[in-house]
């Protein structure tokens, strides 16, 4: 693993305006209270745009990217820009683990108060930071999972079996957390900071997702869901899941719904 590059600013604290609670749909309307967590790999056709995106949202005061092992330029990129924002920290891993072990590296950098999990591929769009941290922002939750399938702006229609997948394995999970999620597969996850850190994350790939799910269930969290858009790509644009990972999520939703490790209560 290699050491983090850049320097990092972190505003704590954070607060709403005078708006009212249910018309926080934007980022704009906190301050900087957010560590956002971005596992890349080769994804020098996006980093750009995604950056750009992600340092557009006000509520963000860091932005933790870990280039896991990348061979396509990402990684010549990622050096170029390390020092040029001090919002932006980022770490290298020397060989490439996995989304769950780089995501597991990036939030043990988080600083802010509050953590979600970004993906580097231009599915998910950071606009939508706003909604997602409202019901925390409002003191409704101790952490926000996004869903594909409750609204949001609308999605790219793409494979139908991958939707079918998505779901049975959020039947299933459900079935042994008892929450009643409708993606349990989504990106997007925004937990307390002290939560995330201090539970043992193990899965070094997909797996982080059941795993994430199964462990914010018997945490005792209060847990929000809220719709969001998603613009999918296919294997030829670079996706990179398959169906060998549908059967490491089926592994994981069993081995941590029933063999937990000991997991923080809620404060």
């Amino acid at each position: 693993m290699g050491e983090p590059i850049g320097l990092v600013r972190v505003e704590r604290g954070c607060y709403r305006n005078s708006m009212s609670a249910s018309s926080l749909t934007t980022s704009s309307t906190v301050s900087p209270c957010l560590s956002v967590v971005m596992p890349v790999y080769n994804e020098r056709a996006t980093i750009e745009e995604i950056l750009r995106r992600v340092l557009a949202q006000p509520c963000v005061s860091q932005l933790v990217i870990v280039d896991d092992g990348s061979t396509d330029g990402t990684r010549d990129y990622l050096r170029q820009i390390a020092t040029q924002n001090p919002v932006i920290q980022v770490i290298f891993h020397e060989k490439n683990g996995g989304k769950g072990a780089a995501t597991r590296t990036g939030i043990a950098a988080a600083t802010a108060p509050w953590v979600i999990i970004q993906d580097a591929d231009l599915e998910y769009d950071p606009a939508e930071y706003g909604a997602l941290i409202e019901p925390l922002v409002s003191g409704k939750a101790d952490a926000v999972f996004g869903s594909r399938f409750i609204g949001g702006q609308g999605h790219r229609v793409l494979y139908f079996w991958h939707m079918v997948g998505n779901k049975v394995l959020t039947l299933f999970s459900n079935m042994f957390t008892n929450l009643n999620l409708t993606d349990m597969e989504c990106c997007y996850k925004v937990f307390r900071r002290d939560f995330i850190q201090s539970i043992t994350m193990e899965e070094n790939g997909f797996g982080l997702e059941p795993e994430l799910a199964a462990k914010a269930a018997s945490g005792d969290l209060r847990i929000f869901e809220v719709g969001v858009s998603y613009n999918g790509r296919t294997y030829k644009e670079g996706k990179k899941i398959t169906y060998k990972d549908g059967f490491r999520a089926l592994y994981a939703i069993v081995r941590y719904s029933l063999f937990p490790a000991p997991s923080p209560r809620k404060a």
